[in-house]
């Protein structure tokens, strides 16, 4: 399953979470994939796609993140073309 996790900067600050990044690296528990990210212009949300089977994962590595005054919000998405997929057959029922 892919969701798409968005991270809060406490007060937009982003460097505590880069500087550990460049220090310790990122630590992912096993069987959670990283797909991408993007940072707002702002600092204000930093938007993460993970890959995983079980969520279970995602809070384990939150948990791992503790300690950087950031707030995690996890969506599960589907993709557009699988969503597509699904919503073809609806399309001339009406």
């Amino acid at each position: 399953m892919l969701f798409m996790v968005i991270e809060r900067f406490k007060d937009r600050d982003p460097i505590p979470v880069y500087k550990r990044v460049r220090d310790v690296g990122i630590k992912f528990p096993d069987g959670l994939k990283y797909v991408g990210s993007w940072i707002e212009p702002n600092f204000d949300r930093c938007f993460q796609l993970m890959e995983c089977d079980d969520a279970r994962l995602l809070q384990e590595w939150i948990l791992n993140c503790q300690g950087f005054g950031m707030t995690f919000e996890i969506v599960p998405v589907v993709p557009s073309k699988e969503t597509r997929e699904v919503v073809a057959p609806f399309l001339d029922q009406k």
